[in-house]
């Protein structure tokens, strides 16, 4: 009787370790995901701002006409950075959508509980479409400048694409970036929960 009363308690035991280790291994995931979240995002929106302000070389102050001055080796080097920014803006938002797809799946935050939290992630995945067809666009200009011998002209016009693209729309998906960063500082929307009331 004893050894099954033993055999029954050595059983509980391995059990309730291999639960505290798949708990271990879901929360590093979580963390990990969350940290390559940060910086990734870090990253993107960094990356994304410095090809704007690459790109508002080429044009005249608050018009979509370009600047005359420019000689077109120095343009062709502006739409060359351009490329390169958008590259590394690409792969870093790739890596921000993937870590935050983990990082929900495998984070304890229950979004009814964490307001917060359900709010970042709507504002994220709302823009999603709009940055795979902004994806494209620079897709087809990474594309032209690495793998064809297209002129400045094929390079303007995908570029004033760009920016008229959507009617706007990635300006306020940006807003709506930054806004994701004041919801994750003061994380308004918390549900209280019934023991501290």
């Amino acid at each position: 009787m004893s050894e099954s009363a033993d055999d029954f308690a050595a059983q509980v035991k391995s059990s309730t370790q291999r639960v505290d280790l798949r708990s271990r291994g879901e929360s590093k995931t979580w963390r990990i995901a969350l940290f390559i979240f940060i910086i990734a995002s870090t990253l993107w929106l960094g990356g994304a701002h410095i090809r704007a302000m690459i790109g508002n070389e080429l044009l005249k102050f608050g018009t979509l006409e370009f600047e005359e001055y420019i000689a077109p080796d120095a343009e062709r080097e502006i739409f060359r950075l351009l490329s390169l920014a958008s590259l590394s803006v690409m792969a870093s938002y790739c890596v921000a959508l993937v870590s935050s797809i983990v990082f929900l799946s495998r984070c304890p935050l229950r979004l009814k509980e964490h307001g917060w939290l359900m709010m970042s992630a709507i504002l994220f995945y709302l823009f999603v479409p709009v940055e795979g067809f902004m994806m494209y666009l620079d897709g087809k200009m990474i594309y032209n400048e690495f793998f064809t011998t297209a002129d400045n002209e094929v390079f303007r016009e995908l570029f004033l694409a760009r920016i008229g693209a959507l009617a706007g729309t990635p300006f306020i998906a940006t807003l709506c970036y930054y806004t994701i960063i004041v919801l994750a500082v003061f994380q308004p929307l918390r549900k209280q929960s019934s023991s501290s009331a």
